[in-house]
């Protein structure tokens, strides 16, 4: 995995979001194509990654709601136990980082109407930025 420096730059990709704890998303160019993909990286976390910044900035948000999960060991279709604990606005957002869900999935899924899906998302959002912007008061960089 490349350094976490608080640069602009990785190996062979461009950070486009450096988080605190040394968690950050990275742009990296498909070979021989003009096409990206964001991967994000975080201490002894699995890469993981996506095709759209977005939804490597959901899974960010995801990531600082619960103080951290592990990927590893969850296979292809499971959950971390910290986002089914979190509760349904977290698992709501999770969801919709996995590959092929979109929020009509996230609405059918959980039984609710999609602004409802929608609000449950915003508030992941809005959690993990107070989140940030506290550790950041704190001196946590």
């Amino acid at each position: 995995m490349s350094s976490r420096a608080e640069t602009d730059t990785a190996e062979d990709g461009e950070v486009i979001e450096n988080y605190i704890k040394n968690v950050r998303i990275v742009e990296y160019p498909f070979p021989d194509s003009e096409e990206s993909y964001y991967q994000f990286e975080a201490p002894l976390h699995t890469e993981v990654t996506f095709e759209n910044p977005e939804l490597a900035r959901l899974y960010a948000d995801v990531y600082f709601d619960v103080n951290g999960f592990k990927e590893e060991g969850t296979g292809e279709h499971g959950v971390p136990p910290e986002i089914i604990q979190a509760g349904t606005d977290t698992l709501a957002a999770y969801l919709l980082t996995r590959p092929g869900i979109d929020i009509n999935w996230i609405s059918s899924f959980l039984g609710i109407e999609r602004d409802k899906a929608e609000r449950y998302i915003a508030w992941v959002r809005k959690r993990a930025a107070k989140i940030r912007e506290g550790a950041r008061a704190q001196g946590i960089e």
